[in-house]
């Protein structure tokens, strides 16, 4: 496969640091010394499957194709206001597309799990033309007087348009079940039958064991990649990571010893917007005119589950 296209939609509403201090016991200091993020954009008035459409198009006018070129639609999302129908089946009439199309949930690493689906799909010649829609609202899973995960997330969409090609040389999925390290538990609808205790709560995460388990293993997968490829930590251009945290993409830059440059970020803008923070991520870089066609990137993420995900890509537009 290879990549042919960006896009990205951000909400409107940009909450600083100073805004929370007005209803949290919190500060600017504290959020910026442990997270690095100064701002973060939520959903106010938008609803997630427009702006995952606007995502969506940008990718498509930047791919030069239009939604009647799509052969499959993959959507990864965690929550959204619908349960059913998917939330991919939404974006595909928004867009005026006929193809068939599938939701996913690999949490954070769900972006680099949409490009090993789509992957296979182009191998086999079932698609010639897919969109990946990545498109997430976790301000709308945590509680909002829990400083230490509110101050953590964003919401927003990536999206990115995939074709036939040799541009991916080299891709790793994990999952462990670590399932008490970070989780959000709903209440389903109540029926005359239920007798089990059932549990409602936002978002739980153990925040020390979620940045060991996310470092180390950003830093196994990253490792195993190079050494498959025969790359050398020097040859990628860019190592676009999880924008979950800047001590977290300070550390695995650390480890892997590249230099500061090598690893853009956008977490102190718009927080951690789970899987859509890659495509975002590769959005801006793509029309900020930083990438060259032969560009090597590595694409690193890790997510609830726990889930990792980590690529080498070759950049081709």
């Amino acid at each position: 496969m290879k990549i042919i296209g960006t896009g990205s939609a951000h909400p409107k509403c940009a909450v600083s640091n100073e805004m929370l201090e007005k209803f949290l016991d919190t500060s600017d200091e504290w959020i910026t010394e442990r997270t690095g993020i100064k701002e973060r954009c939520v959903i106010s008035s938008e609803k997630l499957e427009d702006m995952a459409v606007l995502a969506a198009n940008h990718a498509l006018e930047n791919a030069g194709l239009t939604a009647a070129d799509i052969d499959f639609i993959i959507c990864s999302n965690v929550v959204n206001e619908y349960v059913t129908p998917a939330l991919s089946c939404i974006i595909q009439g928004m867009i005026g597309a006929t193809c068939p199309t599938v939701d996913i949930n690999a949490a954070c690493a769900g972006f680099i799990y949409a490009m090993d689906i789509a992957e296979d799909k182009l191998k086999c010649n079932k698609a010639k033309n897919i969109l990946i829609v990545c498109a997430e609202e976790p301000s709308r899973m945590v509680g909002w007087e829990n400083r230490s995960t509110c101050v953590l997330f964003g919401d927003g969409a990536g999206a990115a348009v995939v074709t036939q090609g040799d541009d991916l040389k080299a891709i790793r999925l994990t999952t462990s079940s670590l399932t008490d390290v970070l989780y959000y538990q709903r209440r389903l609808e109540p029926t005359p039958y239920i007798d089990k205790p059932e549990e409602f709560e936002p978002l739980v995460m153990k925040g020390r064991e979620v940045f060991k388990h996310a470092v180390t293993n950003s830093c196994r997968d990253i490792r195993k990649l190079l050494n498959e490829t025969g790359l050398e930590a020097n040859d990628i251009k860019y190592y676009v990571l999880h924008q979950a945290n800047r001590r977290i993409i300070d550390s695995i830059r650390n480890f892997l010893g590249v230099d500061e440059e090598r690893v853009p970020h956008n977490v102190e803008r718009y927080g951690n917007i789970s899987s859509a923070a890659l495509p975002a991520l590769l959005d801006e870089l793509n029309r900020d005119g930083k990438l060259q066609k032969g560009d090597k990137l590595v694409f690193s993420a890790f997510g609830a589950g726990f889930t990792t995900g980590a690529c080498v890509i070759e950049w081709g537009i």
